[in-house]
């Protein structure tokens, strides 16, 4: 089953890509010229940083690749009222507010508020409009959130 994914992390995943197709893999390429270039490669730790970094490097490319291939991206209708992927959603438990995102699972990031479709607080709040109580269970209890704003 593929993964759901925003517009916006669908440029990032391609700008990540792209920049380690060009500049990394021609810099990691240069670091391993420079580094035959001095020689005896067994005692060589320049070069075998280098030829890890490629593999890293390499076995990024592939993961973005597969991410790409089975994602879908979803679009946002930015006039609906509904908590929906790419939402942002300001809540208030209590008498303090918060807002998130909902996005993707593979663009989560919890400490810049950007929670996943696939969570308990991203599913409470998916389908959702303003004015809505959510209750959500989360690992220290259930906690009840008011959607306050939606957009």
């Amino acid at each position: 089953m593929g993964k759901f994914i925003t517009q916006e992390g669908l440029k990032k995943i391609k700008e990540e890509m792209e920049q380690r197709k060009t500049t990394l893999r021609q810099k990691i390429a240069n670091a391993i010229k420079e580094a035959k270039e001095q020689g005896d490669l067994s005692e060589n730790a320049e070069y075998s940083e280098a030829k890890s970094q490629q593999a890293e490097n390499e076995a990024r490319i592939v993961e973005l690749e597969v991410l790409l291939k089975e994602s879908t991206v979803v679009s946002f209708d930015k006039d609906s009222n509904v908590v929906q992927m790419g939402s942002r959603v300001k809540v208030k438990y209590d008498g303090s507010e918060m807002e998130f995102q909902i996005v993707g699972s593979n663009e989560a990031k919890p400490s810049d508020m950007k929670i996943s479709n696939e969570s308990p607080m991203g599913k409470g709040f998916m389908g959702r409009q303003k004015g809505d109580e959510v209750e959500i269970e989360i690992p220290l209890g259930k906690v009840k959130y008011k959607i306050i704003e939606v957009k």
